[in-house]
This record gives structure tokens, C-alpha cells and sequence, in this order.
């Protein structure tokens, strides 16, 4: 049984992460022959203004990042098939017996009535993982192309240590969202719906009771859905959260001098999450942005998280 002391539970889950054996060379050759080349350079990370304080995004400050290589997708869930089978892993969510999910995805809401303070739209569903994403009797037939979820910041690391890669730091995540853009809101520029078209994956309608789903997918949509930017990146902003390495705290006050390959602070719990997800919306969770972040713990399992890889050139 899993300890309730947090301190505890923390060392359990990164011991699994760190047990897990390395792939064949075979293997992480061709997932490191996946990942596009980012160049380094100088740009201005962070939002001028911030629309929410808490998130630490603002002000913008001068970054210097190295070249690095990065994933053009979220590891999807036949990647994260093809690791569980190969090393037996289990995540969080299935050590734990449960995970968040979307209350509109289940059948029977009241069967379900268990949610975090002040977030009804999320019920705990005993069962819920990465290969259950609804929970009982819900698999990922048809959705082999779609980015794993319910994947806790440990259960990326676990993939990471197995693959032979990393996990992006927030600002080569951010270097390669923006797309070799300047000062640009999304991957492809200011508009949201460039000449009038989705180009990314949110949420429609009346959030949390009503997805018109007008952008097609009620839900996580294929990895390599809408276009890539200019870095060849897919699904910077919207479809899922992405886990990044960073732990999350203050950071240092902008400077004149640019910050060169910052790796976030070195103390604190939560770790960063990037790009917003399908369920984020402009009257509750505008975060679907090129500077958009937010946090949890590294233990935390919700529908519409997942992740990246990324690698030193």
C-alpha cells in the first residue's frame, strides 16, 4: 500500500522512474532519429503582461538557449504502449487505482461524484488510466495516434530513462513553440483562428457543460493534428498539457544580460506543465498560448496531460 506521507510517496514513484531499464540500442536510436533539430539563439521568453499573476509568465525576459533536439509531437499512446509492454511499467495512476477525468466523457456523472474543491468538471474514476482514458471499459482503440494522458510527471520520466532522452527544460519548450516567431501569442502568429480556420485544439462552447466541439475533436485529437509551425512542431498550444523538466517557483528577475540554457529552480514540489490542453477556454483557462504555463505535483493524473522528449544534439 502506498505511503500517505508525501515525502514518501515522492521517493516510491521517482525509485520506479530511475529502476526502469534502458531499450535497446536498436530502439533509442530510432526514437532519437524522431527528433528535429531546434537552433539555439537569444529570444525574449515569458508574456509581457500576465493574465495570471500566479503563473509566473511575466515579464518577458532574455533566454539563451543552445541547440537542442526536440520531439515534433506528444509521445502518443502507441509509443507509451510500446514502453509499458517492453518494461512493465506502471504509472501513477494505475499504482494508484485511479485518475481525474472530464466529468462530459462519462456515462453516468453520479457514479462518479468525487472532485477537487472548486473543480467539479473533474471526477476521480477508480480505474482511469493512460489505457482506460475514460475509465472502466474504455480503451485506446482508434486513438493509437493520440498523446498519452493520465501520465503524471514520474510516468514521463519513467519513458525518458527508457528511451535514452529527457525531458524538454521549460525554455527549449518555449524556443521551440515559438517557432522562430517574435513576440507572437501562438506557434503561428497573433490570431487565434488564422483566416478563420482552428488551427489548434480547445474548447467550444460553454465551458465546463457544453463542448460544441466546432474544432473537431471533444477531446485529445491526433498528435500531428492542424499544422506545424516553423520548427516543424505540432500541437504547441492546446490538445494536452505537456510536462517539462523545471520544478516550478520564482525565477529570477529580468535582466539586461540573457539567462543562457536556465534549468528552473532547484527547490519545490510542483513541476511546470506547458501549452494548455482541449479543455482550456477563454472564460476559465486562457493558457493556450506560446507562454502560457501552470503546475501541479509530479504525482498529479488528469485526462488531459501528457508529454514530450527532447534530447542534447
Amino acid at each position: 500500500m502506498l505511503s500517505s506521507d508525501p515525502m514518501e510517496r515522492d521517493a516510491w514513484f521517482l525509485q520506479q522512474a530511475e529502476e526502469v531499464s534502458r531499450a535497446p540500442a536498436s530502439v533509442t536510436d530510432e526514437l532519437r532519429g524522431r527528433l528535429k533539430p531546434i537552433p539555439g539563439g537569444i529570444y525574449e521568453m515569458g508574456a509581457r503582461r500576465s493574465s495570471f499573476p500566479a503563473d509566473l509568465d511575466s515579464p518577458r525576459r532574455k533566454v539563451k538557449v543552445s541547440p537542442f533536439l526536440m520531439s515534433p509531437h506528444s509521445v502518443t499512446n502507441a509509443d507509451y504502449a510500446r514502453f509499458v509492454e517492453a518494461s512493465g511499467y506502471l504509472t501513477v495512476a494505475e499504482q494508484e487505482g485511479w485518475s481525474f477525468v472530464f466529468h462530459l466523457f462519462l456515462a453516468d456523472r453520479a457514479a462518479w461524484p468525487i472532485s477537487p474543491p472548486g473543480l467539479r468538471w473533474w471526477r476521480r474514476v477508480d480505474g482511469a488510466c493512460w489505457s482506460a482514458p475514460e475509465g472502466p471499459g474504455s480503451d485506446i482503440t482508434g486513438r493509437e495516434d493520440h498523446p498519452a494522458v493520465h501520465i503524471a510527471w514520474y510516468d514521463a520520466l519513467a519513458y525518458c530513462n527508457w528511451a535514452g532522452l529527457r525531458l524538454p527544460r521549460e525554455a527549449e519548450w518555449e524556443r521551440a513553440a515559438r517557432g522562430g516567431l517574435v513576440k507572437r501569442k501562438f506557434p503561428w502568429g497573433d490570431e487565434m483562428m488564422p483566416g478563420g480556420a482552428f488551427a489548434m485544439n480547445t474548447f467550444q462552447g460553454k465551458f465546463p457543460d457544453l463542448n460544441t466541439a466546432e474544432d473537431g475533436w471533444p477531446g485529445t485529437a491526433p498528435v500531428d493534428a492542424f499544422e506545424a509551425n516553423g520548427h516543424g512542431m505540432f500541437n504547441m498550444t492546446g490538445n494536452v498539457w505537456e510536462w517539462v523538466q523545471d520544478r516550478f517557483g520564482p525565477r529570477p528577475p529580468a535582466g539586461r544580460l540573457p539567462e543562457t540554457d536556465p534549468a528552473g529552480p532547484t527547490e519545490g514540489h510542483a513541476r511546470v506543465q506547458r501549452g494548455g490542453s482541449y479543455l482550456c477556454h477563454a472564460s476559465y483557462c486562457d493558457r493556450y498560448h506560446v507562454h502560457s504555463r501552470t503546475r501541479n505535483d509530479p504525482d498529479s493524473s488528469t485526462g488531459n496531460c501528457g508529454f514530450r522528449v527532447a534530447a542534447d544534439p
